[in-house]
């Protein structure tokens, strides 16, 4: 899996090289052509994780990004608007993860997103501890945590 991960980036520096343009969407251009070059050419690619875990990455990042930019809208339609509307809860979330990596992961995803902070981890690694704003349903809440990231990062990690 590295050499393939060390060969697609060796290969987009060539396409940048080539193409001239050293702009950040050239670059993401060029790895996703080198990745689907290397599918293309890679003998046994059903076996290999490296093409297995990329596009989990991918999806990772993005459904990270959307769940970024609702929670941004959410917190500053707090901050603009006269009434408050927030409901602010800790919530234990019970923890499918059992590596150190992926509640890492978690909790900085949890941290990252606006409205939401990761506070602590339970000494058998089984519980996130976790303080939001908007806490109408505890079940629903750890339901879109482990559906949505939970699920995701195991998904990147297995």
């Amino acid at each position: 899996m590295k050499n393939k991960f060390l060969s697609n980036i060796l290969l987009t520096f060539v396409w940048v090289a080539l193409t001239g343009d050293f702009s950040f969407e050239n670059y993401l251009f060029g790895f996703f052509l080198n990745f689907h070059i290397l599918w293309l050419i890679t003998v046994g690619r059903k076996r290999s994780r490296y093409f297995l875990i990329v596009p989990k990455i991918i999806i990772l990042l993005v459904f990270f990004l959307y769940e970024l930019i609702k929670a941004n809208i959410e917190v500053a339609y707090e901050v603009i608007t006269p009434k408050l509307n927030m409901t602010p809860g800790i919530i234990m979330v019970p923890l499918d993860i059992k590596s150190d990596i992926g509640i890492t992961m978690l909790a900085n995803m949890i941290s990252l997103t606006p409205g939401t902070l990761s506070l602590d981890v339970s000494n058998d690694k089984k519980v996130l501890f976790v303080h939001a704003m908007y806490v109408k349903d505890r079940e629903k809440f750890i339901r879109g945590i482990k559906d949505g990231f939970e699920r995701r990062i195991l998904e990147v990690l297995s």
